[in-house]
C-alpha cells in the first residue's frame, strides 16, 4: 500500500443494510403513534459492517452515490435494443397505411 498525504481522491462506498430495529421503515410503532427510529437516525439504513447509524452528512453522500448507480443501471436497461422478430413490432418501419408500422400479420 502506497503512502499518501491528504484526503482520498475517491469517496468509498460503504455497504448499507436495513436497520434491524425499524426494518428500513425509519419509524417504530409507539403506543399511540409512530416514532422516528433513534438507532438509524430515522433513515432506515445502518452501516452493514458495524450496525451503527451513519452521520447524516455521510448518509446523504452514500445514498446519493447509490442513487447514481441505480439510475445508470436503469438507463442501461432502457437502452437495450430489441433484436430479431421483436424489432419489427417495437420500431416503426413506416410501410403500413399512412406511414404506420406494418408487421405482415
Amino acid at each position: 500500500m502506497r503512502k499518501s498525504h491528504g484526503p482520498a481522491l475517491k469517496k468509498p462506498m460503504i455497504d448499507l443494510a436495513q436497520c434491524p430495529e425499524c426494518r428500513g421503515r425509519a419509524v417504530i410503532k409507539g403506543v399511540f403513534y409512530e416514532l422516528s427510529c433513534d438507532r438509524c437516525n430515522a433513515s432506515g439504513w445502518v452501516a452493514a459492517a458495524t450496525g451503527e447509524a451513519l452521520p447524516l452528512v455521510e448518509l446523504v453522500t452514500q445514498l446519493g452515490m447509490r442513487l447514481q448507480v441505480a439510475t445508470r443501471q436503469v438507463e442501461q436497461l432502457r437502452a437495450t435494443r430489441a433484436t430479431g422478430p421483436t424489432l419489427a413490432y417495437q420500431e416503426s418501419n413506416r410501410l403500413g397505411a399512412g406511414g404506420t408500422n406494418y408487421t405482415g400479420d
